[in-house]
């Protein structure tokens, strides 16, 4: 049996990442993903230099054979208006390809990696946990995304009670006739809000490649609202007419509305195993990574104890870094006055561009109103 202090459920970046911090500080850590890496990852992938400056991630060795995406402008606006370009003049953010960003970090990490190895199942045995029979730690924690296992020995009933984001993605190499036709630019990710404020469309150029999806508060008739995005996109003769049709999808919570525990004895959620996507945007790569710098300072003051006592003060990080999460439902609108208001006052404020620049990128989309979380 292989033991370790800590195994880690899950190899994307919230995994990786406090698996590099921990083993920074000595700690024996593993990590088990039932996937191969490099693997693909639905994804609309940009990184801010908040994240970039968090992982101490060497731009030059990562460039070296992977697309690290400078953006200095966006496109926004609702599906069917008039879009606002905005042009900073600065870099404000990086766009990535997820194939090859966890596949750098997992391997710059420093941890014991068991890829390929789905997870089977876990106990308690003699003071420690058990995954798979096989590997033994005093603490698991869980970073395998929104269906994580580790979720359900703390209590979530994945699938059911929660109020997911679903999303429709899909990312390929253009041919040289498809980048021709494709008017996209490099440089611009386009974000396009659905009419009904329910969700957003994207369609981001990084070099060769082409990303396009759009995500929703729920998943009823999903497809047919991808289709006629990438439809309308066509027809604006912005993508190319022959782009391959088959999508991959996504669920994630968002973090006002995740109603997950997050530690319990031996136990930990991180990353969107926890639930913390950005609540406007979606946006997971920089909660998941800080939640990462947070749980590892919890277990490093730990010092072994990973009682549910001891492992509570990283609640409380996440609190103080993301805010309370909300208690119960949302009230009611039963005439859905509020509702219609809201959306004709967004549709307003959509094509202003000084909303398109504070509000839109700067606060949902980029954060640049929060401090960057040192590494």
């Amino acid at each position: 049996m292989e033991s370790c202090d800590v195994l880690i459920v899950g190899g994307g970046p919230a995994g990786s990442t406090l698996a590099w911090k921990l083993r920074a500080a000595g700690v024996d850590v593993a990590i088990l993903d039932k996937k191969v890496f490099p693997r693909d990852k639905t994804c609309a992938g940009w990184v801010t230099p908040a994240v970039v400056e968090t992982l101490k991630l060497d731009t030059a060795d990562y460039t070296n054979g992977r697309i690290l995406q400078p953006i200095r402008r966006f496109i926004t606006g609702t599906i069917g208006d008039r879009p606002v370009e905005t042009e900073y003049g600065e870099i404000v953010s990086y766009g990535i390809r997820r194939y090859e960003f966890d596949d750098y970090l997992l391997k710059r990490c420093g941890a014991r990696l068991f890829l390929g190895e789905p997870f089977k199942g876990l106990k308690h045995e003699g003071g420690a946990w058990v995954v798979n029979n096989q590997y033994r730690a005093p603490l698991v924690i869980g970073a395998g995304g929104h269906f994580c296992p580790v979720a359900r020995y703390l209590g979530a009933n994945l699938g059911s009670d929660e109020r997911i984001i679903a999303a429709q993605e899909i990312e390929f190499e253009m041919s040289d006739a498809q980048r021709t036709a494709c008017r996209v630019g490099e440089d611009r990710p386009e974000l396009y809000f659905c009419d009904d404020l329910k969700g957003y469309g994207w369609v981001f150029r990084k070099g060769n490649f082409l990303n396009i999806g759009l995500g929703r508060e729920d998943n009823h008739k999903l497809s047919e609202h991808v289709n006629a995005f990438c439809d309308g996109l066509k027809e604006q003769g912005r993508i190319p007419t022959d782009m391959p049709t088959k999508f991959h999808g996504h669920a994630y919570l968002l973090y006002p509305l995740a109603p997950r525990s997050l530690v319990d004895d031996g136990l930990m959620l991180i990353g969107d195993a926890a639930g913390l996507a950005y609540a406007q945007s979606g946006e997971g790569i920089r909660p998941a990574v800080e939640s990462a710098i947070f749980a590892a300072e919890t277990i490093l003051a730990a010092n072994g104890n990973y009682s549910r006592a001891m492992l509570e003060s990283y609640v409380t990080r996440l609190t103080a870094r993301f805010g309370q999460r909300l208690q119960g439902e949302l009230p009611p609108d039963p005439a859905g006055l509020g509702q219609r208001l809201k959306r004709g006052l967004a549709h307003w404020l959509l094509r202003r561009s000084w909303f398109a620049r504070h509000v839109v990128i700067d606060r949902w989309f980029l954060h640049r109103q929060q401090p960057t979380l040192p590494g």
